[in-house]
């Protein structure tokens, strides 16, 4: 069996809901999105882990909560799988950065792997402190499954980075929606996508559309 790695995004918070930018710490997940994660868990305990790997953001570390406790596996916190920074643009919506900070929300759209938030974080920092967290998981663990449970723009910028997709584009190919996996199978000719933004383990009431561009939280 090749290493499979299962990719995480958080469950719903009232942030994300709302289409606000969030990479601070202490957010808790909604009524709904404790109930995704719950969800998540039934649907996945049943899995052989060799391990599982969290941001240490709270929103995060409550999505794996129930798996936890189902499994009686303890999580490996890395701070490299935080989410990008989103700097003074913390809290807001799209429409008010626009407003706010225009010249530099206009270029982080052209091109968010060279261009940061203001007073935040550059795709490409977020790929190279990722990719160290990958890094460490393929020499620790050759096979078998491990889960990286993350956030919206770090998981899509990690995509990015396995798959030779330009960092630069990480908001314009690729969506998540909370609670949303992906599967990556790191093969002998290289990753392989067999699952992408999969949402089957909740039931159709849970399940939010597929974002755009709006919110990377």
């Amino acid at each position: 069996m090749p290493l499979r790695l299962y990719l995480l995004r958080n469950a719903e918070t009232e942030y994300c809901r709302t289409g606000r930018y969030c990479s601070r710490d202490g957010v808790s997940l909604t009524q709904r999105g404790q109930q995704m994660a719950d969800f998540f868990a039934k649907a996945y305990h049943q899995v052989t882990w060799k391990a599982l790997f969290c941001s240490p953001l709270n929103h995060a570390l409550e999505t794996v909560k129930p798996l936890c406790q189902a499994t009686g596996l303890e999580v490996q916190c890395r701070d490299h799988l935080r989410e990008l920074s989103f700097g003074k643009w913390e809290g807001m919506a799209p429409r008010e950065v626009n407003q706010w900070f225009h010249d530099d929300y206009i270029r982080w759209l052209a091109d968010p792997a060279w261009n940061r938030p203001t007073q935040g974080e550059k795709g490409m920092q977020v790929a190279r402190r990722s990719s160290n967290v990958l890094s460490e998981i393929e020499e620790t663990y050759p096979d078998g499954n491990v889960l990286i449970v993350s956030h919206k723009a770090t998981l899509r910028i990690m995509l990015c980075t396995l798959l030779g997709v330009d960092v630069g584009r990480y908001r314009d190919r690729l969506a998540m929606p909370v609670t949303a996996v992906s599967l990556v199978e790191l093969m002998d000719y290289g990753p392989f996508v067999s699952r992408f933004n999969d949402c089957t383990h909740l039931p159709p009431h849970l399940r939010r559309p597929w974002a755009g561009n709006g919110s990377d939280e």
